[in-house]
């Protein structure tokens, strides 16, 4: 049952990712190669940093189907483009997905060889988020993780859930339910209350008193 909740996950995340990658690129009119590439390597990016720190097989060189469900991501924005393309919801809905699910599959495997939460929660937030940074660079758009936006937050806090529930519940399904939950509830929270993190900016004081004009000087908060 664990490898079966697995594997759909990892499918769910692949679709959702590779989506999010194709969609992006169709608005930066990119032709349907380029936007292949973006699309696929918002879906393995994170996992092949992942195995590549956990010194494991780089998973995508072990099966074809990965390159396959990105094809078929691909045919899927083509046919439904007026509604995956030109709604700019439907980017965040895929983003949140892809997120959460390849959290969830970044801790499992790094739990799966032995090494402790602290790790696999690092590795949960590598495999949601690396990805995505990855896509944002090839298009030209500051990555989203650098943002403002409730992003690799939501990994944090999602693989919070996980080690308690992994600490205090039986059943590792709930575990990772659980977590992909709490990820996805945070980014639709933060997008309906307009929830961001603190930004760091410049202060800027005046030199001189009394003169409304005088030059002022940069400081870091």
């Amino acid at each position: 049952m664990e490898d079966t909740l697995s594997f759909i996950l990892e499918v769910i995340g692949t679709v959702a990712a590779a989506i999010s990658g194709i969609r992006l690129a169709a608005t930066k009119r990119f032709d349907w190669f380029g936007a292949y590439i973006v699309g696929l390597v918002t879906a393995i990016g994170g996992g092949t940093l992942r195995d590549i720190l956990l010194d494991i097989p780089v998973f995508w060189m072990q099966t074809w189907w990965y390159l396959a469900v990105t094809a078929l991501s691909l045919l899927a924005v083509l046919v439904f483009r007026n509604l995956l393309v030109s709604k700019d919801r439907m980017l965040f809905i895929f983003d949140s997905i892809g997120l959460a699910m390849f959290c969830v599959i970044g801790i499992n495997k790094t739990l799966a060889i032995g090494y402790p939460m602290w790790v696999a929660l690092v590795m949960g937030i590598i495999t949601g988020a690396f990805g995505g940074v990855i896509r944002d660079i090839l298009i030209n758009e500051e990555p989203l993780v650098f943002r403002k936006d409730i992003y690799a937050t939501a990994c944090i806090a999602g693989g919070f859930v996980y080690w308690l529930m992994y600490e205090f519940a039986e059943a590792p399904m709930m575990s990772q339910l659980a977590c992909a939950a709490v990820i996805i509830a945070l980014r639709f929270c933060a997008l309906k209350y307009n929830l961001q993190l603190p930004v760091l900016t410049e202060k800027v004081e005046s030199k001189s008193r009394g003169d409304s004009d005088s030059n002022t000087t940069p400081h870091d908060k």
